[in-house]
């Protein structure tokens, strides 16, 4: 996707959001400047969504290098790079919501999955000050970091359905019925989404069926064909996963600022969901489900 036709995606939706939003701001009880800034909203999401488009690894590289350099036609406006991240954190609800109408559909054929979000090396978790109160330890499969956990759900196609974010010491499950709520059919997960008490729960109020792989100590159970074969397609969220942190960039140890940590995890996960090509089953020829 082109820089212009990211603008005009983007530049719609902010034509239908800005006059919602601001209506909805709660008045401070103070008059307050309403003059519009030198670059609009939509400028500033399509400069911080270009950026997880790029291969750039560097926001100020990107931004002082390439876009001051070769989009000034794109941007006449452009502001110099100490304003524009002090204007980044403006952006972080309009970018919500416009993530929010990029979600997929279910299809009853979901995945979850999470990852862990270092903020920091492991050496400098004593050190560290800008996530303080809010980062915790946790432990994933590849061993100990200082973080979150970003936890996602995808269907079939390979579209995001929904996302949260949670310390790094919270267990998988209890994201897990926050999650489901906009879910039906079948769900497949790993072996941390293991619980019986959660599977009774998701089936009777959410109509969700959970679909693990079984620990060894576990008795053998027997399972449907399809189920089986899907549930080894289970690694396609692992590539996703892999996508978001080595192509849309969520993950980096470089944040100054809680906000534009989440800036940058959003804005992330919208540069994956304009991907012209996700993994998917290519299950296209199956029967559709509907939800009971």
């Amino acid at each position: 996707m082109s820089v212009i036709e990211l603008f005009c995606h983007v530049d719609d939706f902010c034509q239908e959001f800005e006059p919602e939003y601001r209506a909805a701001l709660v008045v401070a009880g103070h008059r307050e400047r309403l003059r519009a800034g030198e670059l609009c909203l939509s400028e500033i999401m399509t400069i911080l969504i270009g950026f997880h488009q790029s291969h750039y690894r560097d926001f100020k590289a990107y931004y002082v290098q390439h876009v001051c350099q070769y989009q000034r036609a794109e941007f006449p406006s452009l502001v110099s790079y100490a304003r524009f991240v002090a204007l980044m954190p403006s952006a972080l609800i309009p970018l919500c919501a416009y993530l929010s109408s990029l979600f997929g559909r279910c299809s009853g054929i979901s995945f979850i999955d999470s990852t862990p979000l270092a903020v920091c090396h492991n050496a400098r978790i004593h050190q560290h000050r800008v996530f303080a109160g809010l980062a915790q330890r946790g432990k994933s499969s590849t061993g100990w970091f200082f973080g979150f956990k970003l936890h996602v759900v995808f269907n079939d196609h390979g579209e995001l359905l929904d996302f949260m974010l949670t310390a790094g010491n919270v267990h998988d499950l209890k994201a897990l019925p926050r999650l489901a709520k906009r879910l039906f059919g079948k769900l497949f997960g790993d072996k941390g989404y293991i619980s019986a008490a959660m599977f009774r729960t998701l089936f009777e109020f959410h109509h969700v069926q959970l679909i693990t792989k079984l620990k060894r100590n576990m008795k053998n159970q027997l399972m449907p064909l399809a189920d089986k074969l899907l549930l080894r397609k289970r690694a396609i969220a692992e590539t996703i996963i892999d996508q978001l942190k080595n192509i849309s960039q969520v993950e980096h140890t470089r944040h100054r600022s809680p906000i534009n940590f989440l800036v940058n995890l959003v804005c992330g996960l919208i540069a994956y969901c304009h991907q012209p090509i996700k993994p998917s089953l290519g299950c296209d020829h199956r029967p559709a489900l509907t939800p009971a």
